[in-house]
């Protein structure tokens, strides 16, 4: 029994042990909310700062079998998307800082769940078994739902709540479904050893294991909001506090296609056939109908989690194109994903920070003139919007040409077309947005803040780090880019080819 592999587990234990710390801080109510924000930024930030001694190395281990049972695994891919989801939390906690701070409903339990929410995220991208991915993805679901509707004097957030629970439960009974199935047909549920017995069995009957692989793929298609999956979005978008919904938004897709990744890669290869045309064509309808939802919203938190939908969809494309360009599309799937995370939590928290009543449903209309008085602030949301429509220059455009590029390569010419005609409709919804601020009359939106403390300067450095991964990697400015990204992302990709230690 090897107890040293336990080290690169080290970022989920501290936050397991954050999350507990915090539920037993919560039952003393005189502390301050200010304190609950401090601990779970230090247990964070103790994650991040154990995950960073792992990150970039190019290793394989299934850790103490006798413990674990090869349940879990630790590799590259798994601390890369680990410290992405963990950066998530600290972004959200940063950016939402003003929001949480004007809002008495918040208290320790929040922080709590939000810390469990990442814990049972990590876990996902480490399962290396469908029923412990099951608990994993449960354990961050739950945690969510009660982020969604934390505050129960809000009748939207209990109607969010009730509806993500009760679709959240049907999608579950699909992983259910598709494990019992795989086991039958495969006598496994541990990933690799079902891939193993897919590619030796070609010739037998595996009707059992592909009808069971279809039924998990569902459940990942309404996880990330995928057609037809995709009802709940807008309205538990709508639900949920602005700094949940980003969080959501970009955090939870993470984990995601973390796991999907792995899935696809290390286990359905074999199968390729079947899930290949599946993603090709709900790619196609989810950019489509994602695109039609997002055009026709006025609410401005509406028409991002609409867009949410159409970024999903381009995530789909390169997913497609992984049987012809595996390392490629993984890739430009983790780019983007990085790309995609900075520009909706900038966008969210910008939203979370300007908006002071959350019971106003800020529309376009609220949004005529605001460059005026708040320059800043408009300029900021121009980036967001500029890099969410994929504009040159920003990390948004850099993430589409590597999706699109590598469906030309994996001559899925149709997707690429698709998704490139997408962006083009998407400059209609965004811009939309950059044309009322700066080029319409001016309507005083009434309460917001000014520029002054953490979560504006917060925003202020994500606006930053999008126009560096836009410029940088043009090679047209002496701006050194993120190629290191590209890196990790590939050494990612090698260790899901590594055999297991």
């Amino acid at each position: 029994m090897n107890l040293s592999n336990l080290f690169y587990f080290l970022p989920l234990i501290t936050l397991g042990i954050g999350g507990i710390v915090l539920m037993v801080m919560s039952g003393f109510k005189h502390i301050k909310i200010e304190i609950f924000a401090f601990v779970t930024m230090g247990f964070l930030s103790l994650s991040t700062i154990a995950e960073l001694f792992n990150l970039g190395k190019l290793y394989s281990y299934k850790p103490s079998p006798l413990i674990f049972h090869k349940m879990f695994i630790t590799d590259s891919l798994s601390s890369y998307f680990t410290l992405m989801l963990i950066g998530g939390g600290i972004f959200t906690m940063l950016v939402g800082k003003h929001y949480f701070e004007r809002r008495d409903y918040f208290r320790g339990e929040f922080f709590a769940m939000l810390i469990f929410s990442i814990f049972g995220m990590g876990m996902l991208v480490h399962s290396n078994e469908l029923i412990t991915a099951f608990i994993s993805l449960e354990i961050a679901s739950l945690s969510l739902y009660v982020l969604v509707g934390f505050n129960r004097a809000n009748n939207k957030r209990i109607e969010a709540v009730f509806k993500y629970i009760t679709l959240g439960a049907f999608a579950g009974a699909f992983f259910l479904l598709g494990s019992l199935l795989i086991y039958l047909n495969t006598q496994t549920t541990l990933l690799g050893n079902i891939g193993i017995y897919l590619s030796s069995h070609q010739t037998s009957n595996l009707s059992l294991a592909e009808l069971g692989g279809a039924s998990i793929i569902i459940l990942i298609f309404f996880k990330i909001s995928a057609f037809p999956f995709q009802s709940w979005t807008i309205d538990v978008y709508d639900g949920a506090p602005l700094p949940v919904t980003g969080f959501m938004a970009a955090t939870f897709k993470i984990a995601i296609f973390g796991f999907l990744l792995r899935l696809i890669v290390v286990d359905f290869d074999t199968i390729s056939y079947i899930w290949h045309q599946l993603f090709y064509w709900i790619s196609i309808l989810t950019i489509i109908y994602g695109s039609f939802l997002a055009t026709i919203q006025k609410s401005i938190k509406r028409m991002l989690a609409s867009s949410s939908i159409v970024h999903t969809g381009y995530m789909l494309i390169a997913i497609s194109s992984i049987q012809e360009v595996g390392v490629k599309a993984t890739i430009s799937i983790i780019f983007y994903l990085v790309a995609y995370f900075l520009s909706a939590i900038g966008s969210f928290g910008l939203l979370s920070y300007i908006t002071s009543d959350e019971r106003l449903r800020v529309t376009y209309d609220d949004f005529k003139g605001f460059a005026k008085d708040h320059p800043y602030m408009a300029a900021m949301m121009s980036v967001f919007m500029f890099s969410l429509a994929g504009i040159p220059g920003t990390m948004g455009f850099i993430g589409k040409f590597y999706i699109f590029t590598s469906a030309i390569e994996a001559h899925n010419y149709i997707l690429a077309i698709i998704g490139i005609l997408a962006t083009f409709i998407s400059i209609y919804y965004y811009f939309k947005l950059i044309a009322v601020m700066y080029f319409y009359e001016r309507v005083q939106m009434t309460n917001v803040p000014k520029l002054k403390g953490l979560s504006p300067k917060v925003i202020g450095i994500v606006a930053l780090l999008i126009l560096w991964g836009g410029l940088g990697n043009s090679h047209i400015l002496f701006i050194p880019g993120v190629d290191f990204l590209i890196n990790l992302a590939q050494t990612s990709y090698n260790s899901l080819l590594l055999p297991f230690k």
